[in-house]
């Protein structure tokens, strides 16, 4: 159920796609002096994960462990990652930091980074830039510029339903959408299509989708043009069911 592929300079994606799932779900190992792992997927995909990292580098070797919003399929591993890997940093947005890691009572508590804004993590070969995507989709969300490959790692942005391969370059946008509409993930568009101008400024080879394929530079702007013209936020349903106010009776 879980595969592991390079999707470009060191870059990989871990993809597994649980049974009766509508989407898959993604991590990316960047193997470097210092690895970083991004996202680690729920508790119970920890081992499949573990192994997968195995088949490039030792999990020990881990140097930074990132969530990009606090989420299980973003964090359910992490603390069983942390353990393993000791000289590893839990990475987040300040405020996930503030809010999240360094508020619960996590074993990890002293290794975690908060990040701002255009701060970077230099691995050796790769540099990772923070951008804070506040309410896309959660307040504490942001993502990730990895500047020698021109890869954005859009966390829950750019989703595509179903077993998707490592790359795609077909136009899954409306499926998108519709994805969206149902699960319900956004409150609004305006600040998702303010976040799409900025990423589309940036000019992205690869859009590393966290659920799907690996978006290229040439299907990336059907994706673009479906957020602008498309809507796809909040329209009374949470995970495909409808939420009917109930009269509460005093």
């Amino acid at each position: 159920m879980t595969r592991i592929d390079e999707v470009t300079g060191g870059i990989y994606r871990i993809s597994t796609m649980p049974k009766d799932s509508p989407i898959g779900f993604n991590q990316f190992l960047i193997d470097d002096e210092h690895p970083a792992l991004i996202h680690t997927g729920m508790a119970p995909m920890y081992e499949d994960v573990r192994k997968a990292i195995k088949q490039v580098l030792d999990p020990a070797r881990l140097a930074y462990v990132i969530l990009l919003h606090f989420e299980g399929d973003e964090c359910g591993g992490m603390e069983r990652f942390m353990a393993e890997a000791p000289e590893a940093q839990l990475v987040g947005c300040e405020l996930s930091a503030y809010l999240n890691l360094n508020s619960f009572d996590f074993a990890c508590q002293g290794r975690v980074l908060g990040k701002r804004d255009g701060q970077a993590i230099d691995l050796g070969r790769h540099t990772l830039r923070f951008l804070e995507t506040p309410h896309v989709h959660h307040w504490d969300s942001m993502m990730l510029w990895e500047e020698k490959t021109r890869s954005l790692f859009p966390s829950d942005l750019f989703i595509q339903p179903g077993d998707q391969p490592p790359v795609i370059r077909e136009n899954l946008s409306a499926a998108m959408c519709e994805l969206y509409r149902h699960a319900g993930i956004f409150a609004h568009e305006d600040p998702v299509r303010r976040v799409v101008d900025r990423v589309e400024r940036l000019q992205p080879e690869w859009v590393h989708a966290m659920h799907g394929g690996t978006l290229t530079a040439q299907i990336f702007p059907r994706f673009v043009s479906a957020l602008r013209e498309q809507p796809f936020a909040f329209r009374g349903e949470v995970l495909g069911r409808a939420i009917v106010p109930q009269q509460v009776v005093a």
